[in-house]
C-alpha cells in the first residue's frame, strides 16, 4: 500500500505581518498615498477640527474663539480619529484585508496583554518626562515661561464635556493613534522605501510633531518643544512594536498617558 505522506501544517500569516504588506506592495496594491495620506491627515485634522469648534465659539460671541477652542481637544479629539478610522478603511479595503486586521490578536486571558501594557508604560513614561524636562530646558532655558500654559491655563468646560473626555474620548484616542502611526503607516512605509530606519525617522517625526498641535497655537518654540519632548517616548513604542508587532498592550500602554492627558487639561484648571 502506498504511504500516505504527511504534510507540513500550514503556517497561517497574520494579514497585517510584514511579510505580506511587503508582498501586497509587490502586487501594486499599496501606493505611496495611503500611508503619506493617512499620516498627515492626523494632524492636518486636528488644526481643520480646532477651527471647526472655533466657528463654534465664535458664533456664540466669545472674544478668543480660537484659543478658547484650542481648550476642547479632549473633545473635538473624536472628529480626528473618525476621519483616521475613515481614511484606513478605505486604504485596507483596497489592500483586500479588514480594518479590524490592523489591531492583531488580543490576549486577555489571566490579563496578558492589560500586564503587558503596564509594564510598557512604566517603561516608556518616564522617556516622556525626560523628554520634556531636557528640552525645555534646552529651549527656554531659565526663563520662568511654562511650556504648558496653554494646556493648564484656568478655563470653565461644562461637566459633560468633562466625563466625555475622562470616558470616551481615551478609549477611542489611543488604539486610533497606534493604530494611525504602527500599525498602518510604519509597517508601509518599510515596504515602500525598503529602509527601516527612514520609515522610523518620517513616521516618528510626524507622529511626535502631532502632539504639538493639541492644542495649535502660533508659538514656535511650543510646537518644537512638544515635538522633540515626545520624540524619545514615541520612537521607543515604535520600537517596542518593531520587536513584537503587537498593538493591544501597546493601547494599553497608551491609555494612562491620555488619561492623566484629559485630567491634566479638563480637570485640573477647573480646580483653579
Amino acid at each position: 500500500m502506498p504511504q500516505a505522506i504527511e504534510t507540513a501544517p500550514e503556517v497561517r500569516v497574520e494579514p497585517n505581518a510584514q511579510s505580506a504588506i511587503e508582498a501586497r506592495v509587490a502586487r501594486g496594491c499599496i501606493p505611496w498615498a495611503a500611508p503619506l495620506i493617512v499620516m498627515v491627515a492626523r494632524p492636518l485634522l486636528m488644526i481643520v477640527a480646532q477651527g471647526l469648534t472655533a466657528l463654534i465659539l465664535a458664533g456664540l460671541h466669545r472674544p478668543d474663539a480660537w484659543h478658547e477652542a484650542g481648550h476642547w481637544w479632549t473633545v473635538y479629539g473624536t472628529l480626528v480619529d473618525i476621519g483616521c478610522l475613515a481614511a484606513m478603511f478605505w486604504f485596507t479595503r483596497r489592500e483586500g484585508i479588514r480594518l479590524r486586521d490592523l489591531f492583531g490578536p488580543v490576549r486577555l486571558r489571566y490579563g496578558k496583554d492589560i500586564f503587558l501594557g503596564l509594564g510598557y508604560f512604566a517603561l516608556v513614561f518616564p522617556l516622556f518626562l525626560i523628554g520634556g524636562m531636557a528640552f525645555h530646558k534646552l529651549l527656554y532655558g531659565a526663563s520662568t515661561a511654562d511650556a504648558g500654559a496653554y494646556l493648564v491655563q484656568p478655563h470653565a468646560m461644562p461637566v459633560w464635556a468633562v466625563v466625555y473626555s475622562l470616558s470616551l474620548w481615551w478609549i477611542i484616542w489611543s488604539p486610533t493613534e497606534e493604530a494611525t502611526y504602527q500599525a498602518f503607516a510604519l509597517p508601509r512605509m518599510r515596504a515602500l522605501t525598503g529602509r527601516t530606519w527612514l520609515a522610523f525617522v518620517v513616521v516618528g517625526f510626524v507622529w511626535a510633531f502631532q502632539h504639538s498641535l493639541l492644542p495649535f497655537v502660533l508659538d514656535w518654540r511650543f510646537i518644537l518643544f512638544r515635538t522633540l519632548a515626545f520624540a524619545p517616548g514615541v520612537f521607543a513604542m515604535m520600537a517596542i512594536y518593531w520587536r513584537t508587532r503587537r498593538l493591544a498592550p501597546l493601547i494599553v500602554a497608551h491609555w494612562p498617558m491620555d488619561i492623566a492627558g484629559a485630567l491634566m487639561t479638563c480637570v485640573l484648571p477647573n480646580l483653579k
